[in-house]
């Protein structure tokens, strides 16, 4: 249970109990979460995490994409940012600072608007910024630290730090830094440019992944990490499991490296299924996957 510090400030977030994950999830998927707390801004989520005893179990959500909850839900507290650290400014010449729940996506249109490029990219990812941080996320050639000048971070007392990106490991889909801190905002450097050429990119990008992407299923993006020098999808194709199926999750017949729920599957079925794809990709080619995909949560 949630331990409460002495502290008699009045929260201005909302509090749900036993809320179902399915709700906040791209997969469309997952069990119900202990609380389910959505902070009102920045200054309400420090009062809330100053609040709460040290023990107390977080998970962070934005939109819920790259994550699979797992049926038996979520213990301790979901802290939902997507929609609420939703400030996006810029603060100087080719300068932005946009807050963790700021989709990525109006980031890049963001940055078009300002006649600012480099961030066309990330209208491929479907996340916020906070998870495209936390995973150093990328499509389309470009990684999102590759855009970092600084980050803001928050820990479990509600205490904020700022960071420099000398202070994380960062690699492919990989990001490690100070323990027991999240990220909730960041500086993002860009360069001059024709920001209509940067809208007719992203365009051309979105109708790409359109075209390649089974955008119109829930799914959770990527499932695997590109192994080196060869790409996760060619290898489970080459496997012979494009539109393979256990239950109702079913790897997507339009690229090999995405799990769609065709309707009401299962966390069970969707993580028995990573675990089989991985397997007969390690028995047929030797390479062994690793998963791009998060999970989270208690079986039943």
């Amino acid at each position: 249970m949630m331990a409460a510090k002495n502290n008699n400030s009045i929260l201005r977030g909302e509090m749900l109990l036993n809320e179902p994950m399915r709700r906040h999830t791209s997969w469309r998927i997952g069990g119900p979460a202990d609380r389910f707390y959505k902070p009102a801004d920045i200054e309400d989520l420090a009062e809330f995490l100053s609040q709460i005893s040290a023990s107390e179990p977080l998970t962070w959500l934005g939109l819920g994409s790259n994550l699979l909850v797992r049926d038996g839900g979520i213990r301790g507290t979901v802290v939902a940012t997507s929609g609420l650290l939703n400030s996006i400014e810029q603060i100087g010449d080719t300068l932005i600072r946009v807050e963790a729940g700021v989709s990525c996506a109006k980031v890049a249109r963001f940055t078009t608007r300002l006649s600012l490029v480099g961030a066309e990219f990330l209208a491929g990812i479907p996340g916020t910024l906070g998870g495209a941080l936390a995973m150093n996320a990328g499509a389309f050639g470009g990684e999102t630290w590759e855009l970092v000048e600084s980050v803001e971070t928050m820990d479990h007392a509600g205490l904020r730090q700022k960071r420099l990106p000398k202070d994380y490991q960062v690699g492919y889909r990989s990001v490690k830094g100070p323990a027991g801190e999240w990220f909730i905002a960041a500086n993002l450097r860009l360069k001059t440019g024709n920001g209509e050429l940067a809208a007719e990119r992203i365009k051309a990008l979105l109708e790409r992944r359109n075209l390649t992407q089974p955008t119109n299923k829930p799914n959770a993006g990527s499932v695997f990490r590109n192994p080196p020098g060869d790409h996760a999808a060619r290898l489970i194709e080459s496997a012979g499991l494009k539109g393979y199926c256990l239950g109702r999750a079913c790897v997507s017949d339009k690229h090999a490296n995405f799990i769609i729920n065709t309707g009401d599957a299962t966390a069970s079925e969707v993580e028995a299924l990573i675990s089989y794809v991985a397997a007969q990709v390690k028995e047929r080619f030797g390479v062994c996957l690793q998963r791009e995909v998060h999970i989270v949560g208690d079986p039943v």
